[in-house]
This record gives structure tokens, sequence and C-alpha cells, in this order.
């Protein structure tokens, strides 16, 4: 039965949850400086359907470029020095939103909370929130994953993000699967084209707007490991897991600046439990 206030209730405006005023700045005007003497100091290429990692130190930028077609990829990142340290998406998209940009950061989780990375440049920042609700390099979704995918269909797909991101951290961290795989975590989906149903709140994807040349860049606050998978859903507009639509490599690029970064690396929460 519908309350006789429904429409009042219905009506009251919405609060911020976490106002992001008082977050510590970017500073982006110091790292385009670091950055315009940067020299690039390595690369990854990631194939499509699998994935890598790469490391980069505190202080050094690294880029994902799309190469040679419209590719979406899942991005992990981890402290080197502690990789159960790692990204907290849950906690990124509440204080910047379901979508990241320039300026925005990647927060790790509880206790450390610090910047992990920050977004320096963003080509497709021009493409903002389209008539559905779309945007790119969202925070909401997970990382296409087998146990979801069984779940659904009943089927084993073993492509899928998830896999390629355990697999490639027992490459890079020498560790069995059972002790690689708790590590994987919910990511930053990188080029994705994502929102929600305006009608039944459903997560949804479209084709991604980017083309080749593209790229998402970020400035490492700490020692990072990364991984990304070239998702098996390519550009992500139609299938999610799967090995008929066609896919792309992503290109990983890292740049060590001419000198150190006048900026000192972020300090682990500062909170104290009584």
């Amino acid at each position: 039965m519908i309350p006789l206030d429904a429409v009042a209730r219905r009506a009251i405006k919405p609060v911020i949850c976490y106002p992001n005023e008082t977050l510590p700045d970017p500073d982006l005007a110091t790292l385009a400086r670091a950055r315009a003497g940067a020299r690039k100091s390595g690369e990854c290429l990631v194939p499509p359907r699998a994935g890598r990692c790469f490391r980069v130190p505190a202080g050094h930028f690294f880029r994902i470029t799309s190469v040679e077609g419209p590719q979406v990829g899942d991005l992990d990142i981890w402290s080197a020095a502690d990789p159960t340290e790692r990204l907290y998406s849950g906690k990124t998209r509440a204080l910047h939103g379901t979508h990241l940009t320039r300026g925005d950061r990647l927060w790790s989780n509880f206790p450390h909370l610090r910047p992990l990375a920050t977004i320096t440049e963003d080509t497709l920042e021009w493409y903002g929130i389209d008539e559905f609700g779309g945007s790119v390099h969202d925070v909401i979704g997970t990382r296409c994953d087998p146990y979801t995918h069984h779940l659904l269909s009943g089927q084993d797909y073993h492509h899928c993000c998830h896999n390629n991101l355990t697999y490639a951290l027992i490459e890079e961290l020498g560790l069995p699967r059972d002790q690689a795989e708790p590590l994987v975590h919910d990511v930053l989906n990188v080029f994705m084209c994502t929102g929600f149903t305006r009608d039944t709140g459903q997560y949804f994807m479209k084709a991604s707007p980017v083309r080749p040349g593209d790229y998402l860049e970020m400035f490492a606050e700490i020692d990072l490991i990364g991984g990304l998978s070239a998702c098996p859903g390519g550009d992500c507009g139609s299938e999610h897991s799967s090995d008929t639509v066609t896919c792309y490599p992503l290109l990983v690029e890292i740049f060590a600046p001419a000198g150190p970064v006048a900026r000192p690396e972020p300090a682990p929460n500062g909170y104290r439990w009584p």
C-alpha cells in the first residue's frame, strides 16, 4: 500500500555521503612539471584475453594505452612492499564517484586508506556522462570471474579477468594459487563504459568509446605492483566473457621523471583505535 505522504518522502533532497573538499590536493601542476621531463623506462604489452603484472616505482608515471582497437582492461594495483595493501574500489567510489578521471585518486584498503596512485591524464575525459547515465573508467563493477559465470550459465570459462589477474600475480610473486587468488580484488575498469539502468538499477555496459591512441595515465604515489587484464569482452559492447568477440592488446608504459618529484609519499591513515 502506498502511503499518503509517498510523494513528500520521495521528494527529499539527497545529501552527499562523503563531501571531498577536504581531501589532500593532488597538485596536478607539480605532477605536470615532473611528467614534462620524464623519459620512458619500461613497458609491458598485455595480450588479448590475458593478464600481466608490472612494477612502478614511487614517483614514476604509468600509462595504459589502446594500441590496436577498442579494448577495455581490468586494473588491480597493490603496494609492492605489502600486497595486502591494495586498491579499495568501494571507498574510491565513495570519495570520487562511480567513474574516475584526471585529478581523482585510487585509495587503498583499511587500515591504510591512503592514495596509491593519482590520475594525471585521461584522453576520454571529454566523454562525461551520456544520455543513458554511462561513463568511462568505473569503480562500480568488479571483474569478470569464473564463479559468477558458472552461477549464471552452469559453464566454466577460464579467460575471465579474475583468472587472468590471478595467473599474472602467481607469476609475479611466485605464490601458489591459493595464496595469490585472495589478493586479487575489485578493479578500476579502464576504458569500460558503464552505468546503472534508470528503471531497474542494473549495472550495464556499452561499447567503449576508446580508440587506438587513447590512454589513461597515473602517478605512482608509492612503490606499486600493477596487474592488468585485457578483458575477454573486448570493447564490452556485446558480451562480457567470450571467445568470439574481437579483442586487442593493451600497452602499459612506465615513465621515470628526470629527478625527485617534490611531494612526500603519503603516510598511512592517522586513525588510532582507543
